[in-house]
């Protein structure tokens, strides 16, 4: 079962190096988050798949890299500057500002319902370009990567030849000052997009939005998302964008709900046309501002019609961030190895009663803090033999670490859950950070660890494993924390490995344990590496 809530993915990205808190040593930047040592693998490998499979496995899409600042005539002429707005009130209790459509008319924070009028906020960071401070010199940091690839539309034509149909795909950061940043990465001041712009003939623009749509559903399900986690929602015509023709949004059932993991859009004309010049030549079906400043016409020559045409725009947008969240909370699980003794169990469970009471009773938590570790515990409690390995998660929850009783909760929990628990994400192979774990039996015998490392630089150099060697621990416990980072495959090197166990037979050979049956196999080396790439495709 996937995870169900966001505090278990907040704890293990945390504690793991998954994702950071932004800016942590000096109180952190809200809205900002720092991916980790397994966090950027992770990141990585999602973009690498997509990049692969809208690049490289088709023969319709280039790929660009555009800049993150532009001119700011760019944001003039899309609309931003005038439409990429949030209504927003301020609580004149607590001061704390609020997106006017999030709320239902009290305050999230304070309760109270003494909110200002709402009123317009634009979502662009605004910056100084160039040494001297001057009013018109400045631009925005980019909130979407869109308008990098409209712009380069005829850059890219002319330097490929293109004929429609034909995409352009983007990966890059975009920035959006949201009024209140929330759900982990889910929604971020800074933050990652995958777009692709495709460029069609007015007229096939409606199936090629029903291919897409299609196309991007099953591209999620193949990096390991459950069809029944994806809804598709075509979004009625008021919802719809001043751009837009038709949008159907790619909704995941995240730990807080189901929101939108990506969007497909049908943008019409609307784009190549704000930005073109001589406007009214081109019999644009968009209403479009009149653009004064755009020297080029942003249009395709159409052999057979001997005329130019504006392309009609289908748009698959998808945020990085959303989409890491999602490929971690799908993959998430708490598993029990083995049923623990009730006699073992129930002090546990008492234990857990009295932090909950102590938490219930304390005065100087801060309400949201309280209520969201009451929130948790009351879950654990519920079911304490399936989810006592979420009390790790539990106690890392802001304030858990200061009620009194939270160390022996802790001391009554952890040898439990080492001896019979454990975390796992099951990660598809080509997503997970790390492919390979190579653990030696004893890290105090020279030739087995020696082996071991050869193993493992053999792994990461020609076979381009991503491969890591641990010895910090007892073998079980390095089990378990590759378990935790959803490593496919441990490889152990042991005594018969290296011709010194009891059976002569085993010489040669390593254990390669499976993440997800935990089943173990012995591998002649020399077959090593072909026998990994075949299971890890």
């Amino acid at each position: 079962m996937p995870a169900q809530t966001m505090e278990q993915l907040v704890s293990l990205s945390k504690r793991r190096g998954f994702i950071f808190p932004g800016s942590a040593i000096y109180g952190g930047l809200q809205g900002t988050y720092d991916y980790g040592p397994l966090g950027v693998e992770l990141k990585n490998n999602l973009k690498l798949a997509w990049w692969r499979a809208n690049v490289w496995e088709r023969e319709d899409v280039e790929g660009l890299d555009a800049a993150i600042l532009m001119n700011k005539l760019t944001w003039k002429y899309s609309g931003h500057e005038e439409t990429f707005v949030d209504p927003m009130v301020d609580c004149r209790a607590c001061k704390m500002r609020w997106r006017a459509d999030q709320i239902a008319g009290k305050c999230p924070n304070c309760g109270s319902a003494d909110l200002t009028e709402p009123r317009p906020f634009n979502l662009m960071f605004k910056t100084q370009v160039g040494p001297v401070p001057d009013p018109d010199s400045f631009s925005y940091l980019r909130p979407e990567t869109a308008q990098g690839i409209f712009v380069n539309f005829k850059h890219v034509l002319d330097a490929t030849s293109r004929k429609l149909p034909f995409g352009i795909a983007q990966i890059g950061k975009a920035f959006r000052n949201e009024i209140t940043p929330r759900n982990f990465i889910f929604r971020v001041r800074e933050f990652e997009q995958m777009e692709i712009e495709f460029f069609v003939r007015p007229g096939e623009d409606e199936a090629w939005h029903r291919r897409w749509v299609e196309d991007r559903t099953a591209w999620w399900r193949s990096v390991g998302l459950d069809g029944q986690n994806l809804v598709a929602y075509h979004q009625k015509p008021e919802e719809l964008a001043h751009y837009a023709k038709a949008t159907v949004d790619l909704l995941y059932r995240f730990p807080h709900g189901l929101e939108e993991l990506e969007g497909i859009a049908n943008r019409t004309d609307y784009d190549l046309g704000s930005h073109s010049k001589d406007q009214g030549s081109l019999g644009l079906t968009a209403r479009v501002s009149p653009n004064a400043h755009s020297t080029e016409k942003l249009t395709w020559f159409d052999p057979d019609a001997k005329k130019h045409v504006v392309p009609f725009v289908i748009e698959p947008s998808g945020g990085v961030d959303r989409g890491v969240l999602a490929v971690l909370a799908e993959a998430y699980a708490e598993e029990q190895v083995k049923p623990p003794p009730a006699e073992r169990l129930a002090p546990a469970a008492e234990a857990l009663q009295a932090f909950l009471k102590s938490v219930g009773r304390n005065e100087k938590l801060p309400q949201a803090a309280k209520e969201a570790i009451l929130a948790e515990g009351e879950r654990i409690a519920q079911a304490p033999g399936e989810r006592l390995a979420s009390v790790a998660g539990l106690l890392s929850l802001p304030g858990a670490d200061t009620i009194e009783v939270a160390k022996k909760l802790r001391g009554q929990v952890d040898p439990l859950v080492d001896e019979f628990y454990r975390t796992v994400l099951h990660f598809k192979p080509r997503i997970a950070p790390i492919k390979v774990a190579v653990l030696p039996l004893k890290k105090n015998q020279p030739e087995i660890v020696e082996t071991a490392r050869r193993i493992r630089r053999e792994l990461q150099g020609a076979a381009a494993m991503r491969t890591v060697y641990d010895d910090t621990g007892a073998i079980g416990k390095l089990y378990r924390r590759q378990d935790e980072i959803g490593t496919p495959f441990c490889v152990t090197v042991d005594f018969d490995t290296i011709g010194q166990g009891k059976d002569p037979a085993l010489a040669g050979t390593v254990t390669v344990r499976d993440r997800d049956t935990m089943a173990q196999e012995r591998v002649p080396v020399k077959e090593l590496e072909t026998w990994l790439r075949e299971k890890l495709r």
